[in-house]
């Protein structure tokens, strides 16, 4: 039997070995500092009013030691990042920038909330309540509002982060008091106004990034006394005037971005001081004179050049050929001319792009050319017989190459050696093949009975076509009623046009601004304010008194029809869609000026933000296909609003890329209202009527005020999405034959690979996303068929690019078709043109060898395998799902399907 004494022992004295064990730890706590209850009750109160969760900061514990991106120091809190850190559901609801407890933390350093959501503005008491603050890190959080001016009291800042927010207002002068900063990042914002001069006593900052706003102004000239600055990007904005030759005297500047303004001049020779640069991009700007080997640094350490889209004249410098290290060079799109440089360094030195196009290159490539494994060579003046030092993807199209399809003509190169006193050997004419004679005996009997058939066929079929107009006369007198949306289509609704004829109260749309509002508001209509001139006004941007960016455009009646205003303000008062620009109101005081007032949309339009500048390691570039995907479905949904929800029909007449307005998440705001008009002809003819084209049915294969032609002119903007050629969709057809008649025949329903040739090579794709892209260029083409009659209507584009794939698929179940499988839906299809085969759709025969373009224009692959595209259809074997005997292209419009019920009652 066990004595109970012992057993109680035993447990006395394990109690005391296990409480050793614990002791030090015990000990460890009560020494270290704890946080005090003014700071503890601050970050709880934070807690609650970020809606963070227990799982990143848990209650009843020391923050200091468990809570996630707190860090303290004798025992005050001294960093918070809750970078990334998810809401609370009941967070989520509701979130805002409320952060009220930072204000008792007065030893906070760092305060880091990227990529967590802030809606709303930066307190003012910012810079007045954290005195020790060093990093404000709030990039991609939401904010909004304007940049507070106390924030220059932040003496100890050292970096400033903003960049990725909804940021409006000026850039306020008052962070030129910053002494200590480092970093300044207020990128891919809505800024206004101009780079304050104040910033030249930044001494000690590294990077200055103000890149895609919408500042206006020069550079500030005493920018080169920031001799510590590494990184300068400026680009995306409005800037004017000439780059400041003290920019040269920045010898730590190893990053140079000043590309997409409006930046005129030559190049400063000063630039040669730039002896640490290894990425200088200006491209898309204003400037001019001759490229020399002196303004190049010497040692040139250059990697990513790029001075493409500007008026560059003169020949490519040696010295920038020849850059050891460089890795990508761009001076596409200027008047730079004569032969290719023909220097060469060792096999090791290799470089990834080169584009030259869009010059006046000649001669023969040189075999500098190596070096680059992506070449661009097209629409230069570049001959001889072959391509020895060229790769293989090489895009070499529109040159004076010999024996070589898609080249210049003969006399245009001959015209353009001959003016350079030089000799142009044109190749050699090829022999046409010989005609085979036709037999010319024939019987006198056959003859007779080839008239005879000849002749009972036409009257058989006259007899046929007699009895069947009758038959749909009588339809049509049936329908009489019927609208031109088409039967099965529903009501118009009510926020459509009202009847013609309504008067309309055009004071009453909208605000009503004073004059002396919008001379504020855009600084008396400078010059720096200007945007654009438009064909219908002058396009200012300005700021009105509360704060709000605005368009303005100035219409003065001297110049453009008396009705331009007019025609818009009667738009805005009887149509009502959010994809319309948002128009705010007027100022119609004086007797030859009118003004419109529109709220300003942060990307711009299409034109502009298509190429755009990224923080990506290698630079530029452009919209990914899913941003171009849905910018082409906003501009079909308002293209199709006109066309099918408004009674009449109306036309917009200018649809293009700089009329594709987007907004801060680049959703679609079409402009360029002021030539919406109502569709000609009858629109109330029935849909058989239309169709069958009688006499007062439109069939102007040029008239502007038909949907067709708006049809038409989309079809010019998805071809500019897929191919990244700027200026596609506003130029006119003679402009753009050459490339249309070499770009159109890459577009095959049944070869996919074919629109590789012409897809813009800045897109990274997927298998399946390429597919998507090329049923927007199957689109693309039929909307582009020189019959009116034969495009198809714009609610079938805007389904087709809703699913994409169902454009280029073949549906594997007989269920899942889109288009009905009766032989008498077949005959109507057929008959009426409903389904656009591929007949519709050709404009130029297509084949898979006709023609050999943008061989350099090759994708580059993301390496993924699944889909990531916006088709329903997104998995599955894809290697028999490609169309091989299906000529459909748009699902089958529900009107035919309506009719033929009808005619079987």
């Amino acid at each position: 039997m066990v004595d109970p004494r012992n057993t109680v022992t035993f447990l006395v004295f394990s109690l005391f070995f296990l409480l050793s064990l614990f002791e030090p730890t015990f000990q460890q706590q009560q020494s270290s500092p704890r946080i005090s209850t003014s700071e503890l009750a601050a970050l709880l109160q934070l807690r609650s009013s970020l809606g963070l969760r227990s799982k990143d900061w848990p209650r009843k514990v020391d923050p200091c030691a468990f809570w996630k991106g707190i860090k303290c120091e004798n025992g005050s809190v001294v960093s918070i990042n809750i970078s990334g850190f998810k809401r609370t559901r009941l967070g989520r609801l509701n979130p805002q920038f409320s952060v009220q407890g930072l204000a008792n933390l007065t030893l906070l350093t760092t305060f880091n909330a990227s990529s967590f959501l802030l809606p709303g503005s930066i307190p003012n008491w910012f810079g007045d309540r954290l005195p020790a603050l060093q990093v404000l890190d709030l990039r991609s959080c939401s904010v909004i509002g304007s940049i507070p001016f106390s924030l220059g009291n932040l003496t100890t800042l050292t970096s400033l982060f903003l960049s990725r927010n909804n940021l409006t207002g000026i850039v306020p002068a008052s962070l030129g008091q910053l002494s200590r900063l480092t970093v300044l990042d207020l990128a891919q914002n809505s800024l206004v106004g101009s780079i304050p001069s104040s910033f030249t006593s930044l001494r000690n900052l590294s990077v200055l990034d103000i890149s895609s706003n919408s500042l206006l102004g020069s550079i500030p000239l005493g920018i080169g006394t920031l001799y510590e600055l590494r990184v300068l990007n400026l680009s995306s904005n409005n800037l004017s005037s000439s780059i400041p030759a003290q920019l040269g005297d920045l010898a730590s500047l190893v990053d140079l971005d000043l590309s997409f303004n409006s930046l005129s001049g030559s190049l400063p020779s000063d630039f040669r001081g730039l002896r640490g640069l290894r990425r200088m991009i200006l491209g898309n700007n204003f400037l001019g004179g001759s490229l020399t080997n002196n303004l190049f640094p010497t040692p040139i350490r250059l990697e990513y050049v790029v001075l493409s889209h500007n008026n560059f004249t003169g020949s490519l410098p040696n010295v920038l050929w020849s850059a050891p290290g460089l890795r990508f060079l761009d001076v596409s799109s200027n008047n730079l001319s004569g032969l290719l440089p023909n220097s060469s360094l060792n096999a090791n030195a290799t470089a990834r792009v080169l584009n030259v196009s869009q010059n006046l290159f000649y001669g023969s490539p040189t075999p500098g050319l190596r070096r680059f494994s992506s070449v661009d060579l097209s629409w230069n003046f570049l001959e001889g017989d072959v391509l020895d030092y060229t790769p293989a993807n090489a895009s070499i199209e529109s040159n004076c190459f010999q024996n070589l399809s898609n080249q210049r003509t003969v006399s245009e190169c001959e015209s353009f050696y001959a003016d350079k006193g030089l000799r142009y050997e044109p190749p050699s004419s090829a022999q046409p093949p010989a005609i085979p004679e036709t037999p010319k005996k024939k019987s006198n009997n056959r003859k007779k009975v080839i008239i005879l058939a000849a002749v009972l066929g036409g009257v058989g079929l006259i007899l046929l076509l007699a009895i069947f107009c009758v038959l749909i006369l009588f339809c049509v007198r049936k329908r009489g009623t019927t609208t031109q949306r088409g039967v099965g289509v529903g009501p118009v609704p009510t926020s459509s046009t009202p009847p013609p004829g309504t008067s309309v109260n055009y004071s009453s749309v909208g605000d009503a601004f004073t004059f002396q509002q919008l001379v504020q508001a855009t600084g008396d209509f400078s010059d720096s304010n200007l945007m654009k001139n438009g064909h219908s006004g002058d396009v200012f941007r300005g700021v009105l008194e509360s704060g709000i960016p605005v368009v303005i455009k100035k219409i003065n009646l001297s110049t453009v029809k008396k009705e331009t205003h007019m025609v818009e303000l009667e738009f805005f008062s009887k149509v009502s869609h959010a994809r319309f620009v948002p128009f705010l109101g007027h100022c119609l005081e004086n007797e030859n000026e009118k003004f419109l007032v529109y709220k300003y949309l942060p990307n711009g339009d299409l034109s502009s933000s298509l190429f755009k500048k990224t923080n990506t390691e290698d630079g530029l570039q452009s919209l990914d296909w899913i941003t171009r995907l849905k910018i082409a479905l906003g501009a079909a949904e308002g293209l199709s609003y006109l066309h099918h929800e408004c009674n009449p029909p109306l036309v917009h007449r200018d649809v293009q890329a700089s009329s594709i307005l987007l907004d801060d998440k680049f959703e679609v705001r079409l402009g360029s209202l002021s030539e919406v008009c109502p569709q000609e002809g009858d629109t109330h003819q029935s849909k058989i009527t239309r169709l069958l084209r009688l006499p007062q049915s439109s069939e102007q294969g040029t008239a502007t005020a038909i949907c067709a032609y708006d049809v038409y002119c989309f079809g010019k903007v998805l071809l500019e999405l897929v191919t990244g050629k700027l200026g596609i969709s506003a130029s006119g057809d003679g402009q753009i034959k050459e490339w249309l008649d070499q770009t159109l025949p890459c577009i095959s329903i049944y070869d996919k690979e074919l629109v590789t040739k012409i897809v813009d090579p800045s897109l990274i794709v997927d298998d399946d996303l390429l597919e998507e892209v090329w049923a927007m260029a199957v689109v693309a083409r039929s909307c582009l068929n020189p019959k009116p009659s034969r495009r198809p209507l714009m609610r079938y584009i805007l389904k087709a690019l809703e699913n994409p794939l169902k454009v280029v698929r073949e549906e594997n179940s007989g269920s899942a078709r889109l288009r009905t499988t009766s032989s008498r839906g077949s005959w109507n299809a057929a008959l009426f043109g409903s389904w656009r085969s591929m007949s519709d759709v050709t404009v130029i025969p297509a084949t898979a060898s006709s023609t050999k373009l943008e061989a350099g224009s090759g994708l580059k692959h993301s390496g993924t395998t699944g889909s990531q595209g916006s088709g329903q259809n997104g998995g599955g074997d894809h290697s028999s799902s490609y169309r091989r005997h299906s000529r459909e292209i748009f699902p089958e419009p529900s009107s035919v399907q309506d009719v033929e019920r009808a005619d079987q009652d």
